[in-house]
Protein backbone atom coordinates (compact mmCIF):
# COMPACT_ATOMS: atom_id res chain seq x y z
CA UNK A 1 0.00 0.00 0.00
CA UNK A 2 3.15 2.00 0.76
CA UNK A 3 4.59 1.98 -2.64
CA UNK A 4 1.56 2.46 -4.47
CA UNK A 5 1.03 5.78 -2.65
CA UNK A 6 4.47 6.73 -3.16
CA UNK A 7 3.92 6.37 -6.77
CA UNK A 8 2.30 9.77 -6.95
CA UNK A 9 4.74 11.55 -4.54
CA UNK A 10 7.43 12.55 -7.07
CA UNK A 11 4.29 14.56 -8.60
CA UNK A 12 3.68 16.62 -5.64
CA UNK A 13 7.44 17.17 -4.15
CA UNK A 14 7.69 18.70 -8.22
CA UNK A 15 4.93 20.57 -6.94
CA UNK A 16 5.55 21.12 -3.48
CA UNK A 17 9.19 22.80 -5.29
CA UNK A 18 7.56 25.29 -7.30
CA UNK A 19 5.50 26.88 -4.81
CA UNK A 20 8.89 27.21 -2.88
CA UNK A 21 10.49 28.88 -5.52
CA UNK A 22 7.66 31.38 -6.00
CA UNK A 23 7.76 32.42 -3.01
CA UNK A 24 11.72 32.74 -2.70
CA UNK A 25 11.09 35.10 -5.82
CA UNK A 26 8.94 37.30 -3.20
CA UNK A 27 11.79 37.07 -0.23
CA UNK A 28 13.12 40.41 -1.51
CA UNK A 29 14.83 43.18 0.74
CA UNK A 30 12.81 46.64 1.56
CA UNK A 31 14.35 49.38 -0.53
CA UNK A 32 14.89 52.79 0.60
CA UNK A 33 12.27 54.46 -1.33
CA UNK A 34 8.75 54.62 0.71
CA UNK A 35 7.42 54.47 -2.47
CA UNK A 36 8.52 51.47 -3.83
CA UNK A 37 7.89 50.03 -0.83
CA UNK A 38 3.98 50.43 -0.26
CA UNK A 39 3.63 49.55 -3.85
CA UNK A 40 4.93 45.98 -3.19
CA UNK A 41 3.02 45.48 -0.42
CA UNK A 42 -0.03 46.38 -2.35
CA UNK A 43 0.63 44.52 -5.39
CA UNK A 44 1.50 41.07 -2.90
CA UNK A 45 -2.07 41.82 -1.27
CA UNK A 46 -3.80 42.25 -4.56
CA UNK A 47 -4.91 45.77 -3.24
CA UNK A 48 -7.39 44.53 -0.91
CA UNK A 49 -9.78 46.42 1.18
CA UNK A 50 -8.52 45.43 4.61
CA UNK A 51 -5.10 46.08 4.15
CA UNK A 52 -4.98 49.93 5.36
CA UNK A 53 -1.65 52.19 4.34
CA UNK A 54 -1.87 55.65 6.19
CA UNK A 55 0.95 58.00 4.79
CA UNK A 56 2.01 61.27 7.28
CA UNK A 57 4.81 63.38 8.35
CA UNK A 58 6.84 62.19 11.05
CA UNK A 59 9.49 64.07 13.15
CA UNK A 60 11.55 66.73 11.03
CA UNK A 61 8.65 66.25 8.39
CA UNK A 62 10.09 62.47 7.77
CA UNK A 63 7.67 60.97 5.47
CA UNK A 64 6.00 58.38 7.23
CA UNK A 65 3.61 55.63 6.51
CA UNK A 66 2.10 52.53 8.86
CA UNK A 67 0.36 49.73 7.36
CA UNK A 68 -2.06 47.25 9.36
CA UNK A 69 -4.90 44.99 8.84
CA UNK A 70 -8.31 45.87 9.62
CA UNK A 71 -9.99 43.31 11.91
CA UNK A 72 -6.24 42.04 13.24
CA UNK A 73 -5.38 45.66 14.69
CA UNK A 74 -6.55 47.33 17.73
CA UNK A 75 -7.23 50.87 16.27
CA UNK A 76 -6.77 52.42 19.76
CA UNK A 77 -3.46 50.83 20.35
CA UNK A 78 -2.48 52.52 16.59
CA UNK A 79 -3.63 55.75 17.49
CA UNK A 80 -2.24 56.27 21.28
CA UNK A 81 0.66 54.14 21.40
CA UNK A 82 2.36 54.27 17.51
CA UNK A 83 0.88 57.45 15.25
CA UNK A 84 0.70 60.20 18.29
CA UNK A 85 4.18 59.08 20.24
CA UNK A 86 5.73 59.05 16.85
CA UNK A 87 3.77 62.57 15.58
CA UNK A 88 4.54 64.48 18.83
CA UNK A 89 8.23 63.59 20.08
CA UNK A 90 9.83 66.18 21.44
CA UNK A 91 13.29 64.40 21.23
CA UNK A 92 13.67 63.97 17.53
CA UNK A 93 11.90 67.07 16.69
CA UNK A 94 14.27 69.33 18.79
CA UNK A 95 17.55 67.46 16.97
CA UNK A 96 17.83 68.83 12.91
CA UNK A 97 20.99 67.06 12.81
CA UNK A 98 19.85 63.74 13.98
CA UNK A 99 20.24 60.99 10.96
CA UNK A 100 17.83 58.35 9.70
CA UNK A 101 19.70 55.49 11.58
CA UNK A 102 19.18 56.99 15.16
CA UNK A 103 15.78 58.26 14.20
CA UNK A 104 14.76 54.33 13.37
CA UNK A 105 16.55 53.48 16.93
CA UNK A 106 14.99 56.71 18.42
CA UNK A 107 11.25 55.20 17.83
CA UNK A 108 11.49 51.43 17.76
CA UNK A 109 13.47 51.54 21.11
CA UNK A 110 12.24 55.46 22.68
CA UNK A 111 9.31 56.47 20.93
CA UNK A 112 6.42 53.93 20.71
CA UNK A 113 4.59 52.57 23.89
CA UNK A 114 3.28 48.91 22.14
CA UNK A 115 4.47 45.93 24.10
CA UNK A 116 6.85 44.64 21.52
CA UNK A 117 8.63 45.74 18.08
CA UNK A 118 10.60 43.63 16.20
CA UNK A 119 12.64 44.71 12.95
CA UNK A 120 11.81 43.50 9.36
CA UNK A 121 14.29 43.69 6.68
CA UNK A 122 12.55 41.34 4.08
CA UNK A 123 9.39 41.52 2.55
CA UNK A 124 8.16 37.86 3.92
CA UNK A 125 9.28 38.55 7.11
CA UNK A 126 6.78 41.86 7.12
CA UNK A 127 3.76 40.36 5.16
CA UNK A 128 3.76 37.47 8.12
CA UNK A 129 4.04 40.11 11.25
CA UNK A 130 1.47 41.68 9.03
CA UNK A 131 -1.10 38.60 8.90
CA UNK A 132 -0.19 38.19 12.62
CA UNK A 133 -1.77 41.53 13.49
CA UNK A 134 0.84 43.66 13.99
CA UNK A 135 1.54 47.28 12.45
CA UNK A 136 4.01 47.97 10.10
CA UNK A 137 6.42 51.21 10.66
CA UNK A 138 8.03 52.38 7.56
CA UNK A 139 9.71 55.92 6.38
CA UNK A 140 11.60 57.65 3.82
CA UNK A 141 15.31 56.62 3.46
CA UNK A 142 14.53 53.53 6.04
CA UNK A 143 15.83 50.02 4.19
CA UNK A 144 13.60 48.00 7.04
CA UNK A 145 10.62 48.92 8.99
CA UNK A 146 9.54 48.40 12.27
CA UNK A 147 7.12 45.06 13.42
CA UNK A 148 5.18 47.15 16.19
CA UNK A 149 2.61 44.47 18.36
CA UNK A 150 -0.95 45.74 17.88
CA UNK A 151 -2.81 42.68 17.68
CA UNK A 152 -6.60 41.87 18.34
CA UNK A 153 -9.48 39.76 17.53
CA UNK A 154 -12.73 38.43 18.51
CA UNK A 155 -12.13 34.94 20.00
CA UNK A 156 -14.12 32.64 21.94
CA UNK A 157 -14.18 32.38 25.05
CA UNK A 158 -12.96 29.63 28.12
CA UNK A 159 -15.94 27.17 27.94
CA UNK A 160 -16.50 23.61 29.61
CA UNK A 161 -15.36 21.18 26.87
CA UNK A 162 -18.11 19.35 24.76
CA UNK A 163 -16.38 16.95 24.35
CA UNK A 164 -15.24 15.82 27.70
CA UNK A 165 -17.25 17.02 30.68
CA UNK A 166 -16.74 16.09 34.19
CA UNK A 167 -19.21 15.82 37.21
CA UNK A 168 -15.74 16.71 39.43
CA UNK A 169 -12.88 18.75 37.99
CA UNK A 170 -11.59 21.47 36.88
CA UNK A 171 -15.28 23.56 33.92
CA UNK A 172 -12.41 24.92 31.54
CA UNK A 173 -11.44 23.97 28.02
CA UNK A 174 -9.17 24.99 25.62
CA UNK A 175 -9.84 27.43 22.68
CA UNK A 176 -8.91 28.65 18.93
CA UNK A 177 -6.32 31.13 20.34
CA UNK A 178 -3.30 29.55 21.04
CA UNK A 179 -1.99 32.31 23.49
CA UNK A 180 -4.59 31.39 25.55
CA UNK A 181 -4.31 27.74 25.49
CA UNK A 182 -0.57 28.22 26.31
CA UNK A 183 -1.75 30.25 29.50
CA UNK A 184 -4.19 27.83 30.48
CA UNK A 185 -1.28 25.46 30.70
CA UNK A 186 1.07 27.47 32.24
CA UNK A 187 -1.56 28.48 35.05
CA UNK A 188 -1.50 24.73 36.56
CA UNK A 189 2.54 24.11 35.83
CA UNK A 190 4.65 26.99 37.62
CA UNK A 191 7.80 26.12 36.71
CA UNK A 192 11.10 27.57 34.69
CA UNK A 193 11.33 23.74 33.55
CA UNK A 194 7.94 23.86 31.60
CA UNK A 195 9.42 24.56 27.72
CA UNK A 196 7.26 25.90 25.05
CA UNK A 197 9.39 25.66 21.10
CA UNK A 198 7.55 27.28 18.46
CA UNK A 199 7.13 26.30 14.87
CA UNK A 200 5.08 27.95 11.91
CA UNK A 201 3.65 25.26 9.38
CA UNK A 202 2.18 26.13 6.20
CA UNK A 203 3.60 27.69 3.77
CA UNK A 204 0.09 29.66 3.05
CA UNK A 205 -1.65 30.01 6.49
CA UNK A 206 1.46 30.15 8.72
CA UNK A 207 0.04 27.94 11.54
CA UNK A 208 1.85 28.76 14.58
CA UNK A 209 2.29 25.34 16.42
CA UNK A 210 4.11 24.82 19.91
CA UNK A 211 5.82 22.15 21.62
CA UNK A 212 5.67 21.92 25.23
CA UNK A 213 7.39 19.70 27.85
CA UNK A 214 8.55 19.57 31.28
CA UNK A 215 12.75 20.01 30.67
CA UNK A 216 14.37 17.14 32.66
CA UNK A 217 11.13 14.98 33.19
CA UNK A 218 10.68 14.53 29.00
CA UNK A 219 12.46 12.09 26.99
CA UNK A 220 14.91 14.59 24.74
CA UNK A 221 15.27 11.64 22.39
CA UNK A 222 11.38 12.10 21.93
CA UNK A 223 11.18 15.76 22.09
CA UNK A 224 14.03 16.12 19.16
CA UNK A 225 11.80 13.49 16.95
CA UNK A 226 8.33 14.96 17.13
CA UNK A 227 10.26 18.31 16.24
CA UNK A 228 11.98 17.12 12.91
CA UNK A 229 8.60 15.34 11.73
CA UNK A 230 7.47 18.53 11.82
CA UNK A 231 10.00 20.21 10.14
CA UNK A 232 9.69 17.83 7.71
CA UNK A 233 5.92 18.99 6.81
CA UNK A 234 5.65 20.86 3.55
CA UNK A 235 2.08 21.36 3.01
CA UNK A 236 0.34 24.77 2.16
CA UNK A 237 -2.01 24.65 5.36
CA UNK A 238 -2.91 23.55 8.70
CA UNK A 239 -6.39 24.26 10.26
CA UNK A 240 -6.81 21.66 12.86
CA UNK A 241 -4.56 19.46 14.74
CA UNK A 242 -5.52 16.51 12.43
CA UNK A 243 -3.53 17.93 9.58
CA UNK A 244 -0.60 17.09 12.25
CA UNK A 245 -1.64 14.01 13.69
CA UNK A 246 -1.98 12.47 10.21
CA UNK A 247 1.94 13.41 9.62
CA UNK A 248 3.54 12.31 12.36
CA UNK A 249 2.22 9.71 13.80
CA UNK A 250 3.70 6.41 13.49
CA UNK A 251 1.52 3.94 11.95
CA UNK A 252 -1.13 5.02 9.05
CA UNK A 253 -2.68 2.00 8.26
CA UNK A 254 -4.50 0.91 11.51
CA UNK A 255 -7.71 1.66 13.36
CA UNK A 256 -5.63 2.26 16.50
CA UNK A 257 -5.09 6.10 17.52
CA UNK A 258 -1.15 6.30 18.19
CA UNK A 259 -1.76 9.76 19.46
CA UNK A 260 -4.41 10.93 21.84
CA UNK A 261 -6.26 14.42 21.64
CA UNK A 262 -8.04 16.29 24.43
CA UNK A 263 -9.60 20.12 25.15
CA UNK A 264 -8.78 19.70 28.60
CA UNK A 265 -6.21 22.02 30.22
CA UNK A 266 -5.83 19.44 33.64
CA UNK A 267 -5.16 16.61 31.59
CA UNK A 268 -2.33 17.79 29.24
CA UNK A 269 -1.16 19.61 32.86
CA UNK A 270 -1.51 16.14 33.80
CA UNK A 271 0.47 14.18 30.68
CA UNK A 272 3.16 16.75 31.09
CA UNK A 273 3.97 16.10 34.31
CA UNK A 274 4.37 12.02 33.58
CA UNK A 275 7.00 13.21 31.24
CA UNK A 276 4.47 13.72 27.97
CA UNK A 277 4.98 15.95 25.26
CA UNK A 278 2.12 18.42 23.96
CA UNK A 279 1.53 20.09 21.02
CA UNK A 280 -0.65 22.98 20.29
CA UNK A 281 -2.14 24.20 17.20
CA UNK A 282 -3.20 28.08 16.43
CA UNK A 283 -7.33 27.41 15.69
CA UNK A 284 -8.37 24.77 17.18
CA UNK A 285 -8.99 23.52 21.01
CA UNK A 286 -7.82 19.95 20.70
CA UNK A 287 -4.30 19.51 22.21
CA UNK A 288 -1.98 16.76 20.69
CA UNK A 289 -0.30 14.29 23.94
CA UNK A 290 2.40 12.03 22.93
CA UNK A 291 3.62 9.21 22.96
CA UNK A 292 0.88 6.92 24.37
CA UNK A 293 -0.15 3.79 24.73
CA UNK A 294 -3.44 1.75 24.14
CA UNK A 295 -4.91 1.88 28.04
CA UNK A 296 -4.50 5.21 28.15
CA UNK A 297 -7.83 6.11 26.32
CA UNK A 298 -9.20 4.83 28.99
CA UNK A 299 -8.36 6.88 31.70
CA UNK A 300 -10.73 9.83 32.46
CA UNK A 301 -9.36 13.10 34.33
CA UNK A 302 -11.88 12.65 36.71
CA UNK A 303 -10.50 9.34 37.77
CA UNK A 304 -7.83 11.66 39.96
CA UNK A 305 -10.37 13.65 41.43
CA UNK A 306 -12.45 10.61 43.15
CA UNK A 307 -11.81 8.16 45.92
CA UNK A 308 -9.13 5.29 44.35
CA UNK A 309 -11.96 2.94 44.29
CA UNK A 310 -14.58 4.47 42.83
CA UNK A 311 -12.04 5.58 39.84
CA UNK A 312 -10.95 2.06 39.82
CA UNK A 313 -14.43 0.47 39.37
CA UNK A 314 -15.45 2.99 36.49
CA UNK A 315 -12.13 2.26 34.70
CA UNK A 316 -12.94 -1.28 34.97
CA UNK A 317 -16.62 -0.58 33.71
CA UNK A 318 -14.62 1.14 30.81
CA UNK A 319 -12.85 -1.46 29.72
CA UNK A 320 -15.57 -4.18 30.07
CA UNK A 321 -17.57 -1.53 28.11
CA UNK A 322 -15.38 -1.79 25.05
CA UNK A 323 -14.58 -4.97 24.46
CA UNK A 324 -18.92 -5.60 24.91
CA UNK A 325 -18.96 -2.91 22.10
CA UNK A 326 -16.44 -4.59 19.64
CA UNK A 327 -17.53 -8.13 19.83
CA UNK A 328 -20.83 -8.47 21.38
CA UNK A 329 -22.88 -8.35 18.20
CA UNK A 330 -20.62 -11.13 16.46
CA UNK A 331 -20.79 -13.39 19.74
CA UNK A 332 -24.63 -12.87 19.16
CA UNK A 333 -23.92 -14.40 15.65
CA UNK A 334 -22.03 -16.63 16.04
CA UNK A 335 -23.53 -18.71 18.73
CA UNK A 336 -27.10 -18.19 17.36
CA UNK A 337 -25.80 -19.45 13.92
CA UNK A 338 -22.80 -22.16 14.61
CA UNK A 339 -23.54 -22.95 19.07
CA UNK A 340 -27.21 -23.28 19.84
CA UNK A 341 -25.90 -25.64 22.61
CA UNK A 342 -24.36 -22.75 24.18
CA UNK A 343 -27.66 -21.38 24.91
CA UNK A 344 -29.69 -22.49 27.48
CA UNK A 345 -32.96 -24.25 26.62
CA UNK A 346 -35.69 -21.70 27.65
CA UNK A 347 -34.00 -18.67 26.21
CA UNK A 348 -32.87 -20.70 23.01
CA UNK A 349 -36.84 -21.24 22.76
CA UNK A 350 -37.58 -17.91 23.27
CA UNK A 351 -35.37 -17.08 20.29
CA UNK A 352 -36.31 -19.45 18.46
CA UNK A 353 -40.05 -18.30 18.90
CA UNK A 354 -38.72 -14.64 18.07
CA UNK A 355 -37.11 -15.60 15.01
CA UNK A 356 -40.08 -17.56 13.46
CA UNK A 357 -41.04 -15.42 10.82
CA UNK A 358 -37.92 -13.43 10.26
CA UNK A 359 -36.67 -13.90 6.57
CA UNK A 360 -33.49 -12.87 7.08
CA UNK A 361 -30.07 -15.01 9.00
CA UNK A 362 -28.39 -13.17 11.96
CA UNK A 363 -25.83 -11.78 10.43
CA UNK A 364 -27.87 -9.60 7.75
CA UNK A 365 -30.11 -8.95 10.72
CA UNK A 366 -27.04 -7.60 12.65
CA UNK A 367 -25.53 -5.67 9.59
CA UNK A 368 -28.91 -3.76 8.79
CA UNK A 369 -29.19 -3.14 12.54
CA UNK A 370 -25.92 -1.64 12.94
CA UNK A 371 -26.03 0.07 10.21
CA UNK A 372 -29.32 1.85 11.00
CA UNK A 373 -27.31 3.09 14.03
CA UNK A 374 -24.74 4.45 12.03
CA UNK A 375 -26.56 6.72 10.19
CA UNK A 376 -28.92 7.96 13.16
CA UNK A 377 -25.37 8.58 15.29
CA UNK A 378 -24.04 10.64 12.02
CA UNK A 379 -27.57 12.02 11.93
CA UNK A 380 -27.30 13.19 15.56
CA UNK A 381 -23.82 14.83 15.39
CA UNK A 382 -24.61 16.73 12.01
CA UNK A 383 -28.39 17.89 12.87
CA UNK A 384 -28.69 21.21 14.64
CA UNK A 385 -27.92 20.78 18.46
CA UNK A 386 -31.79 21.46 19.33
CA UNK A 387 -33.01 18.71 17.53
CA UNK A 388 -30.09 16.54 16.86
CA UNK A 389 -30.73 14.20 20.08
CA UNK A 390 -34.17 14.12 19.98
CA UNK A 391 -33.99 13.01 16.32
CA UNK A 392 -31.52 10.30 17.07
CA UNK A 393 -33.45 8.93 19.94
CA UNK A 394 -36.81 9.09 18.23
CA UNK A 395 -35.58 7.69 15.42
CA UNK A 396 -34.09 4.59 17.03
CA UNK A 397 -37.31 4.23 18.89
CA UNK A 398 -39.58 4.32 16.29
CA UNK A 399 -37.41 2.61 13.52
CA UNK A 400 -36.54 -0.58 16.37
CA UNK A 401 -40.18 -0.67 17.22
CA UNK A 402 -41.45 -0.38 14.03
CA UNK A 403 -38.92 -3.01 12.57
CA UNK A 404 -39.99 -5.51 15.13
CA UNK A 405 -43.45 -5.32 14.39
CA UNK A 406 -42.91 -5.36 10.78
CA UNK A 407 -40.88 -8.55 11.35
CA UNK A 408 -37.22 -7.53 9.86
CA UNK A 409 -35.66 -8.31 12.67
CA UNK A 410 -35.93 -9.71 15.73
CA UNK A 411 -36.15 -8.16 19.62
CA UNK A 412 -33.26 -9.87 20.56
CA UNK A 413 -31.34 -8.06 17.87
CA UNK A 414 -32.21 -4.69 19.34
CA UNK A 415 -31.52 -5.35 22.67
CA UNK A 416 -27.92 -6.40 21.40
CA UNK A 417 -27.60 -3.80 18.90
CA UNK A 418 -28.76 -1.02 21.87
CA UNK A 419 -26.57 -2.10 24.66
CA UNK A 420 -23.72 -2.57 22.14
CA UNK A 421 -24.22 1.63 21.50
CA UNK A 422 -24.70 2.53 24.57
CA UNK A 423 -21.40 0.65 25.67
CA UNK A 424 -19.71 2.54 23.11
CA UNK A 425 -20.50 5.91 24.91
CA UNK A 426 -19.26 4.94 28.09
CA UNK A 427 -15.32 5.36 26.63
CA UNK A 428 -13.74 8.93 27.28
CA UNK A 429 -11.67 9.15 23.98
CA UNK A 430 -14.04 9.23 21.02
CA UNK A 431 -10.77 8.09 18.57
CA UNK A 432 -10.81 4.89 20.29
CA UNK A 433 -14.29 4.07 20.07
CA UNK A 434 -14.64 4.67 16.76
CA UNK A 435 -11.68 2.28 15.90
CA UNK A 436 -14.43 -0.50 18.20
CA UNK A 437 -17.22 -0.01 15.78
CA UNK A 438 -14.94 -0.73 12.62
CA UNK A 439 -13.69 -3.95 14.40
CA UNK A 440 -16.86 -4.33 15.15
CA UNK A 441 -17.79 -5.26 11.47
CA UNK A 442 -14.76 -6.96 10.71
CA UNK A 443 -15.51 -9.53 13.63
CA UNK A 444 -19.51 -9.91 12.49
CA UNK A 445 -17.92 -11.18 9.13
CA UNK A 446 -16.02 -13.32 10.80
CA UNK A 447 -18.73 -15.20 13.25
CA UNK A 448 -21.09 -15.30 10.06
CA UNK A 449 -18.47 -17.13 8.16
CA UNK A 450 -16.64 -19.31 11.02
CA UNK A 451 -18.81 -18.74 14.51
CA UNK A 452 -16.50 -18.36 17.63
CA UNK A 453 -13.19 -19.73 15.96
CA UNK A 454 -13.59 -16.61 13.17
CA UNK A 455 -13.90 -14.26 15.96
CA UNK A 456 -10.83 -15.88 18.08
CA UNK A 457 -9.30 -16.03 14.75
CA UNK A 458 -9.89 -12.03 14.42
CA UNK A 459 -8.90 -11.45 17.99
CA UNK A 460 -5.60 -13.03 17.86
CA UNK A 461 -4.30 -11.34 14.17
CA UNK A 462 -5.59 -7.91 15.90
CA UNK A 463 -3.53 -8.95 19.27
CA UNK A 464 -0.52 -9.31 16.83
CA UNK A 465 -1.13 -6.17 15.65
CA UNK A 466 -1.09 -4.43 18.42
CA UNK A 467 1.57 -5.56 19.61
CA UNK A 468 3.68 -4.58 16.72
CA UNK A 469 2.41 -0.54 17.03
CA UNK A 470 4.83 2.03 18.48
CA UNK A 471 3.84 5.82 19.52
CA UNK A 472 7.33 7.45 19.20
CA UNK A 473 9.37 4.19 20.35
CA UNK A 474 6.83 3.04 22.99
CA UNK A 475 5.37 -0.18 22.83
CA UNK A 476 1.23 0.79 22.00
CA UNK A 477 0.62 -2.10 24.80
CA UNK A 478 2.73 -1.20 27.43
CA UNK A 479 3.11 -2.05 30.81
CA UNK A 480 1.33 -5.24 30.03
CA UNK A 481 3.49 -5.98 26.96
CA UNK A 482 6.66 -5.66 27.66
CA UNK A 483 5.55 -6.39 31.35
CA UNK A 484 6.29 -3.38 34.06
CA UNK A 485 5.13 -3.69 37.19
CA UNK A 486 6.11 -0.34 38.48
CA UNK A 487 3.32 0.94 35.83
CA UNK A 488 0.69 -1.09 36.85
CA UNK A 489 -0.47 1.11 39.69
CA UNK A 490 -2.16 3.12 37.33
CA UNK A 491 -3.90 0.78 34.61
CA UNK A 492 -6.66 -1.56 35.10
CA UNK A 493 -6.80 -0.14 39.01
CA UNK A 494 -5.65 3.05 40.65
CA UNK A 495 -3.82 3.13 43.59
CA UNK A 496 -4.13 5.79 46.57
CA UNK A 497 -2.40 9.20 45.45
CA UNK A 498 0.36 8.56 48.57
CA UNK A 499 1.11 5.36 46.66
CA UNK A 500 1.99 6.90 42.95
CA UNK A 501 5.97 7.68 44.43
CA UNK A 502 7.06 7.44 40.80
CA UNK A 503 6.37 8.52 37.15
CA UNK A 504 5.77 5.71 34.38
CA UNK A 505 9.17 4.96 33.47
CA UNK A 506 8.64 5.01 29.79
CA UNK A 507 7.92 8.35 29.46
CA UNK A 508 10.09 10.07 32.00
CA UNK A 509 13.41 9.18 31.38
CA UNK A 510 15.14 11.29 34.29
CA UNK A 511 13.38 12.27 37.21
CA UNK A 512 11.58 9.97 38.15
CA UNK A 513 10.18 10.59 41.23
CA UNK A 514 7.34 12.63 41.74
CA UNK A 515 6.63 12.20 45.35
CA UNK A 516 8.05 11.58 48.82
CA UNK A 517 7.37 8.58 50.00
CA UNK A 518 4.35 8.97 51.99
CA UNK A 519 2.88 6.89 55.12
CA UNK A 520 0.07 5.43 55.00
CA UNK A 521 -2.76 8.62 55.88
CA UNK A 522 -4.38 8.15 59.59
CA UNK A 523 -4.34 9.01 62.67
CA UNK A 524 -0.70 11.03 64.69
CA UNK A 525 0.41 9.31 67.21
CA UNK A 526 -0.41 11.31 69.82
CA UNK A 527 -4.26 11.05 68.89
CA UNK A 528 -4.00 7.25 69.16
CA UNK A 529 -2.60 7.67 72.15
CA UNK A 530 -5.29 9.33 73.14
Amino acid sequence: MNKFLQRFAPKYKESSQQDVQVNTKQDDTLSNSLEQNILKISELTGNSSDISIRTFQGANCLPMAIVYITGLTDTLVINDNIVNPIMSDIEINSTQQRTLVNSFTAIKDKILTVSATNTVSKIDDLMSALFKGDTIILAEGWDQGISASSSKWLHRGIEEPSSQSVIRGPKDGFTEDISINVALIRRRIKSSNLWKIDRKIGRVTQTDVSVMYLKGTANDLVVNEVLQRLDRIEIDGILESGYLEEFIQDQTFTPFPTIINTERPDSVAASILEGQVAVLVDGTPFVLILPITFFKFFLASEDYYQRFDIATFLRLLRFISFTISMILPSLYIAITTFHQEMIPTTLLVSLAAQREGIPFPAFFEALMMEFTFEVLREAGVRMPRAIGSAISIVGALVLGQAAVEAGLVSAAMVIVVSFTAISSFVIPAFNISIAARLIRFILMVLAAALGLFGIMSGLFFLLIHLLSLRSFGVPYLTPLAPFVPNNMKDTFVRVPWWMMVTRPRLFAKENYVRQNINKRPGPSDKESEK
